[in-house]
């Protein structure tokens, strides 16, 4: 069966344009070096599967999301390709589709849960009205109708007395509920695919967790994809089946839950892995720490943009980005250390 989702080779990048200095003419534009945020990213999501994107601030997870999503900003450039298999088994170009058709598939077929729900919610819009808008955006049906599958919709994600609290306003709502109608708000069009951007943050463990098995019970009762992005590494473990580690806008490692988690291969998994506290960790002795900080994208190396913090970096780490090699069935890493 061919993968719902096929991300090859992306790389995404954007150009800053300034108005040059003296003596340059008055309103004479220059141009900026080029940021490369995403390098060379390639995975696939299979119909009904998890993919855990993992990283840290800044490592391109939320802005592979919106390529994907076709939300990229105008000064954004996108090479490779992102492959989905729509309702009727055909593979289509998200890339190459017109702002019209794309405009239709998004919200309909892939949806997206996005971060922070009082900045995507709309503060002077009840949140019943703001879910059957996307009801009405993609089916022909009256207002009446659509705002019955908004409260269904709303009943889905477990929302109590869901017609009451459709007619509240966001600021009337708890975090997690607001977290739960931005979900309503996704899986209303029933969508094949569901990215999720930090559904979780800033939400305490208790919510966190209602949140993640709500996802789950979803997955299960709709047959839904999900492309779940998080840098937390013990909210991936309960949701995810496979998983991809990012740094610095390249995949550096992606295999299964089980082999990321007991066995790590590229040295930057290894080192987030250590950082995580336990049970047995000893409370008097500091936690382990990656060593230096997380290079600039306007100041990318040519070669691992790991090798200034890694400890065992070799001459060819610096020289050019390391090819990702399958290391064992369906484990792979990017590293010259491991793959000479």
């Amino acid at each position: 069966m061919p993968p719902l989702l096929d991300v090859r080779n992306l790389s995404i990048q954007f150009t800053q344009t300034r108005v040059a200095r003296a003596p340059s003419p008055a309103n004479a534009w220059d141009t900026q070096p080029v940021f490369t945020a995403v390098r060379d990213l390639s995975f696939t999501i299979a119909p009904g599967e998890v993919l855990g994107l993992v990283g840290e601030s800044g490592s391109g997870k939320s802005i592979t999301s919106l390529a994907i999503m076709g939300l990229l900003p105008p000064a954004a450039t996108v090479t490779g390709d992102i492959t989905f298999q729509n309702g009727d088994r055909r593979a289509i170009s998200l890339l190459a589709l017109p702002p019209d058709a794309l405009r239709g598939l998004r919200g309909s077929r892939i949806a997206m849960i996005f971060q922070e729900p009082m900045t995507a919610l709309n503060p002077v819009m009840r949140v019943g009205d703001q879910i059957a808008e996307a009801v009405l955006a993609h089916g022909k049906l009256s207002t009446s109708d659509a705002w019955q599958r908004a409260v269904e919709g709303m009943r889905d994600v477990a929302i109590p007395d869901p017609e009451q609290r459709a007619r509240s306003y966001p600021h009337q709502l708890s975090g997690g509920m607001r977290q739960r109608v931005m979900i309503a708000m996704a899986i209303v069009n029933r969508p094949q695919l569901l990215i999720a951007d930090e559904p979780t943050t800033a939400l305490d463990v208790t919510i966190q967790a209602q949140i993640l098995e709500l996802l789950n019970e979803l997955r299960h009762k709709f047959g839904l994809a999900m492309l779940f992005i998080s840098h937390d590494l013990a909210v991936v473990s309960h949701v995810a089946g496979r998983v991809a580690v990012m740094y610095a806008g390249s995949l550096v490692e992606l295999g299964s839950k089980a082999e990321i988690f007991n066995a790590p291969a590229h040295p930057y998994t290894q080192g987030l892995l250590r950082a995580i506290p336990s049970l047995a960790t000893d409370r008097a002795q500091p936690l382990a720490t990656i060593e230096g900080t997380v290079p600039s994208i306007a100041t990318l190396p040519p070669g691992c943009p790991f090798e200034p913090r890694c400890s065992h970096r070799v001459a060819a780490c610096s020289a050019q980005m390391p090819a990702l090699v399958e290391i064992r069935p369906g484990h792979w890493a990017r590293c010259p250390v491991l793959n000479p």
